[in-house]
C-alpha cells in the first residue's frame, strides 16, 4: 500500500509539477516580485495537502512566538525534501533560499526560479561568490525576506548529525541579521532518497533568536549545531538512542 501511495505521490508531482511551473512562467513577467513569490507557494500548499490525503504526513509546529519581526536568518536541519517544500508554505514572510547559479538552467523548474528573486551563487567566482550572496542577501532582507540555509549542507540520515558549515553563520555576522535555529523529524516520513514516503508527524521546532552581534561566525555557528542537535534528541529521542542523547557540539 505504501508503494502505491508512493507511485501515486511520484505521478502527482508530474502531472501537476509541469504545467503549474509553466503558468508561473507565463504569468510572472506580469506580476510583482510578491505576488509571484505567493503565486509559487500555492503549489508548496498543494503539495502538503496531497501528502496529507494521500501519504498521511503531517506537521505541527513549535516555537512560531520565536519568528522576529524583522530580518532574519534562518538555520535549519536537512533531513528530507520535506521542508524545502514545506517552509514556504508555513512561514509568515517569503523566503529567500540559496541555490547553485546553474539551477537556473533547468527547463521550467529553473526559468521560474530565476523570476523568485532568490539568492544564486556562482562558485566559480570563487571568494567573490560570498561577497556576492551577502548582497544578495542584504538587499533581500531589506525588502522584507528571510535567509534560509541548511549548515549540514546535504540531507543527513534520520538519527545522523553532519558537519556543520559556517557559510550560514558568516552571512549573519555579515549582515548583522539574527538567526533562528529550526530542528525537524522530516526524514521519518520522507527519508533521504527514499520512493517510499511513510504516514507520521512532522515535528518542527523553531528556537528563540540568537543574536549575532559581537559573536564571531565560530561562535555563532556552534550555538545552532548545539541548540538544533539537542533539539533533535528530544523531537525524536528514539533516532538516537540513550548512548547519543548529547550532541556531538556539547560533548567536545
Amino acid at each position: 500500500m505504501r508503494f502505491l501511495r508512493s507511485l501515486l505521490l511520484f505521478v502527482f508531482f508530474i502531472v501537476f509539477t509541469m504545467p503549474y511551473a509553466t503558468a508561473c512562467f507565463l504569468a510572472f513577467p506580469f506580476m510583482h516580485a510578491d505576488r509571484r513569490y505567493w503565486m509559487a507557494v500555492g503549489w508548496c500548499r498543494t503539495v502538503l495537502a496531497v501528502l496529507r490525503g494521500l501519504s498521511g504526513i503531517r506537521h505541527s509546529v513549535q516555537g512560531v512566538e520565536n519568528l522576529p519581526d524583522g530580518p532574519a536568518v534562518l538555520l535549519s536541519k536537512h533531513q528530507s525534501a520535506w521542508e524545502t517544500v514545506a517552509f514556504p508554505a508555513l512561514m509568515p514572510r517569503p523566503l529567500c533560499y540559496v541555490f547553485k547559479r546553474e539551477l537556473l538552467y533547468v527547463p521550467f523548474f529553473g526559468w521560474a526560479l530565476g523570476m523568485l528573486k532568490m539568492i544564486h551563487i556562482n562558485r566559480k567566482e570563487g571568494k567573490n561568490a560570498f561577497v556576492s550572496v551577502t548582497r544578495q542577501g542584504k538587499h533581500r532582507m531589506e525588502e522584507g525576506a528571510w535567509v534560509i540555509m541548511f549548515p549540514e549542507g546535504t540531507r543527513t540520515p534520520t538519527g545522523r548529525q553532519g558537519k556543520y558549515k559556517t557559510g550560514g553563520a558568516r552571512f549573519a555576522v555579515a549582515t548583522g541579521a539574527p538567526v533562528v535555529p529550526i530542528a525537524h523529524n522530516a526524514g521519518r516520513v520522507w527519508p533521504r532518497n527514499s520512493f517510499i514516503k511513510y504516514p507520521g508527524i512532522v515535528t518542527v521546532s523553531i528556537g528563540k533568536p540568537i543574536d549575532t552581534r559581537g559573536l564571531t561566525p565560530d561562535e555563532v555557528n556552534m550555538r545552532v549545531e548545539t541548540w538544533i542537535e539537542a533539539e533533535m534528541r528530544r523531537i525524536d529521542p528514539a533516532a538516537y538512542g540513550a548512548r547519543h542523547n548529547a550532541p556531538a557540539a556539547a560533548q567536545t
